[in-house]
């Protein structure tokens, strides 16, 4: 893999304020660096955004070294999220990330009818195209079975808080906080970094907290792994209406899960759950790596 290609095309696209760029590399030609995904994501120096989201085929990841298998469920064929977090770490999945994953191959023309098949480093997410109207989208993204690990602790700025920890394809800590207000969720520290049990979340995790379960709603701040508080996140909705609804005392449902940057709705089923939400792709075009002050 080489970066002398200039200039490098990209797209830029967000779920309900989660942004990311999105890198068709369907030659696997770009060697996404930290250092690249890092000054890619600097919203002084780059395009900035939460996340980078390579577009490739899975076999030509596989053969380029960037997977060293095909994960469960995938196919060679599949459309593969390549998804690197801010900091240039990758992740396992991302609901928002594959909502605009999937616009974009619709929206490009890479890909055509209403389903879409998206492989991640979690397994495959199917993918429902509801609405698409160019650079707006409806998308309803299957999400499987939400795995409940435990109950554990975080800490912030002194402040401890109690959650489950749910995984959703990765490790969340949904901290519900019994008669939390919206006004004063807003005013919570999520935006620093948080304390987590290593034991319990060896590679960290995303922390979630959010309001009690009323009226089939809830109010969430989360603090992402590798990317800091982001307006939204996609499998920490997911995460946070397992554990509302743990919460009072239910096992399914639907939840409408209220973030900084929009809602989305979360059905969790005895045998898997979904995530619904809008997507826009926002802006196109190509970035010159020789002016990104590259670095590691």
């Amino acid at each position: 893999m080489t970066n002398q290609r200039r200039p490098l095309s990209f797209a830029k696209g967000h779920g309900t304020g989660n942004d990311f760029i999105i890198l068709p590399d369907h030659e696997v030609g770009v060697d996404l660096s930290p250092g690249l995904v890092r000054v890619l994501c600097d919203r002084r120096r780059g395009l900035g955004g939460d996340g980078v989201l390579r577009v490739a085929r899975t076999a030509d990841l596989v053969s380029a070294g960037v997977l060293d298998r095909v994960p469960d469920g995938v196919s060679e064929e599949d459309w593969f999220m390549d998804y690197r977090n801010a900091d240039g770490t990758t992740a396992e999945m991302c609901g928002n990330g594959v909502r605009v994953f999937a616009h974009w191959l619709v929206s490009s023309g890479t890909v055509t009818g209403d389903t879409v098949r998206v492989g991640t480093r979690a397994g495959l997410r199917g993918v429902r195209i509801d609405r698409c109207t160019g650079s707006a989208a409806e998308i309803t993204v299957e999400m499987g079975v939400p795995e409940v690990t435990g109950v554990s602790t975080c800490t912030v700025s002194g402040q401890r808080f109690g959650g489950l920890g749910v995984d959703t394809g990765n490790p969340h800590l949904a901290c519900v906080l019994p008669g939390l207000e919206p006004a004063a969720l807003a005013e919570l520290p999520v935006d620093r970094p948080f304390t987590l049990d290593p034991e319990f979340f060896p590679a960290g995790a995303n922390v979630e907290i959010l309001t009690e379960l009323t009226d089939g709603r809830v109010h969430m701040r989360v603090h992402e792994r590798g990317a800091g508080e982001t307006l939204s996140c996609g499998t920490g909705t997911v995460a946070a209406a397992v554990a509302a609804l743990a919460d009072a005392g239910e096992i399914t449902g639907e939840v409408t899960v209220t973030v900084p940057g929009g809602e989305i709705t979360v059905v969790v089923r005895e045998d898997g759950s979904t995530l619904t939400g809008p997507s826009l792709i926002v802006a196109e075009g190509t970035v010159d790596l020789n002016a990104l002050p590259l670095s590691g």
